[in-house]
């Protein structure tokens, strides 16, 4: 087994992973990750112990427990870049040696489990609403740097979709799709919407905005896109990291779910009146299901 190199797997001077500057031992099994490195003690405060609290750059990593459970949580910055150098490295930390640097034989498997915001595309879903993606539907290209073959739910979707843009509207980009874990799914976010969230790379043209610049992505665009359905799941919200997410921690081997906030509602052009309380009552009913459930030791 060959060592990886120096120039690819990147150690800081006192041994730890390049950008997260974390070593092996500081990382639950399952990790939490936020945009806003604001939101971490946000997330922490609820925990009955802290026990590690780090930052380099966008990246704070606070480790600790609730009861017998032990957490991560991990700002990721925004956007899917950064989710390719959040999840790389999280998987470096559980399944490649450093001394030796070498892929260890026996793989650690993650849970990560995003908890976000977003906007909604629903008219039907009103903003203060959670959403929990079944699907996460990339309009970035990280996942076109990687060999990824999609499942038979993730094909069958990307193709159901392509006949429906046949007759309303092709897209200024070629989506990809990836599914997310059914169990934490079901084990997380039984009583959340379902839907496909769609992640862009930006926040303004990529997702329709119009400032001074026109988007080529249109208001009939979303409208079509919220009359698509598959397996009784429509698309549902707009953000910027969760089918990045889906599709490297497939690609590794880790279970993922992309919890969100709704705090727009594109259809009626309203956002929340108190971000702030609805990112809170998500933090809670996440980390309530967390400590709760038989899936997660």
């Amino acid at each position: 087994m060959n060592s990886i190199p120096a120039s690819e797997l990147i150690l800081n001077q006192d041994g730890s992973i390049y950008h997260l500057n974390l070593h092996p031992d500081e990382i639950a099994h399952t990790i939490l990750t936020v945009g806003d490195p604001g939101r971490v003690p946000r997330v922490s405060r609820h925990f009955d112990e802290i026990e590690l609290r780090k930052e380099k750059r966008e990246f704070v990593t606070h480790t600790g427990r609730i009861g017998r459970k032990r957490l991560t949580v991990i700002s990721s910055g925004i956007g899917p870049d950064n989710i390719d150098i959040v999840l790389n490295e999280l998987d470096a930390l559980v399944n490649i040696d450093f001394e030796s640097r070498q892929v260890k034989r026996e793989r650690t498997v993650l849970n990560i489990i995003r908890i976000g915001t977003s906007g909604g595309l629903q008219a039907g879903i009103p903003v203060g609403s959670l959403v929990a993606a079944r699907f996460g539907l990339g309009f970035d290209n990280l996942l076109h740097f990687y060999n990824y073959q999609p499942s038979l739910p993730e094909a069958e979707l990307f193709d159901e979709l392509q006949n429906f843009l046949e007759y309303a509207g092709q897209l200024p980009v070629t989506p990809y799709v990836t599914e997310g874990s059914q169990n934490l799914l079901d084990g997380i976010a039984t009583d959340m919407h379902h839907g496909i969230t769609i992640t862009a790379p930006g926040f303004y043209g990529p997702q329709g905005r119009r400032l001074r610049l026109p988007p080529r992505l249109q208001d009939v665009n979303l409208k079509n896109l919220a009359n698509f359905e598959f397996q009784k799941v429509k698309i549902t919200n707009f953000e910027m990291e969760t089918a990045a997410i889906y599709g490297l921690s497939r690609l590794l081997g880790h279970r993922a779910l992309s919890c969100n906030a709704l705090l727009v509602n594109r259809p009626k052009g309203a956002f929340s009146d108190d971000p702030k309380e609805l990112e809170n009552k998500l933090i809670e009913t996440v980390l309530t299901r967390i400590s709760e459930s038989e899936l997660i030791d």
